[in-house]
């Protein structure tokens, strides 16, 4: 599959506003360890960090839905107290990455195949609503940055962390220019499930994932509001399609 594709060439105004991924990581280098600060800051600046580096994690493949959060190790791993630690916990388990146990103990979460899709469906309905809405509201600099990051993301080999954090992003900054708070926390949460599901079982569409992007990023840069809105129905539609005939050969 050819990966030429043309720019974006009508421009969206408006001031640019990146939005988080679906995990609320700011997209960017991997994390690195804080310098020294004053105690409070640092101990936020550690959470962060210890955040950062679970989620890393969960998108590598390295935990796994189901897979035990041992504190102590973990602690002990990042170089870091356990305050900060059981903050980061928190807030994934929050954000229902992690699922909390008995006696303070955390596992990754497992989503079921029909969790998935049912969660998926939702997504469908609310993510093509967003993406109708956010054409003509996402500037043309946001555009440009995502489309550069979607065909970079396209040509790593596996759906690996630079494919997530592009996924995440795209998605994320369509539900965001929706303006409709809710629609876009909503997205949000259904993400963060179904992709928990994609990342057990990594789906070889890849160059997929890639065009699919590619078609909505060009909606939304002509600011075609019924265009984006068929190109984010499709690109869910075939990755339902895909997760189907994934499970069809278990």
């Amino acid at each position: 599959m050819s990966q030429e594709h043309s720019p974006p060439t009508t421009p969206a105004s408006g001031k640019s506003a990146e939005a988080p991924d679906a995990a609320g990581v700011a997209i960017g280098a991997p994390p690195s360890r804080p310098a020294q600060g004053g105690a409070a800051r640092r101990r936020v600046s550690l959470s962060e960090f210890a955040y950062r580096t679970i989620y890393d994690q969960i998108l590598a493949r390295t935990l796994q839905g189901g897979d035990a959060v041992v504190e102590g190790k973990l602690a002990e791993a990042l170089a870091i107290s356990r305050t900060p630690l059981r903050e980061a916990l928190g807030r994934l388990e929050g954000e229902g990455l992690l699922l909390k146990g008995a006696s303070r103990s955390f596992s990754v979460r497992s989503v079921s195949a029909r969790e998935f899709f049912e969660s998926l469906k939702v997504r469908e309905t609310l993510e093509s609503e967003a993406a109708e809405l956010a054409a003509g509201r996402v500037p043309m600099q946001d555009l440009v940055s995502l489309r550069r990051q979607v065909i970079e993301a396209g040509q790593v080999p596996t759906q690996g962390r630079e494919h997530w954090l592009a996924d995440n992003r795209l998605h994320a900054t369509v539900a965001v220019a929706s303006g409709n708070a809710v629609l876009a926390a909503l997205v949000r949460s259904l993400r963060i499930t179904t992709q928990l599901f994609e990342i057990k079982r990594p789906l070889a569409r890849v160059e997929a994932d890639r065009d699919e992007h590619l078609a909505i990023l060009e909606a939304l840069a002509a600011e075609d509001g019924a265009k984006a809105r068929r190109a984010m129905r499709l690109h869910l539609r075939n990755l339902r399609a895909d997760v189907m005939l994934l499970l069809s050969g278990d």
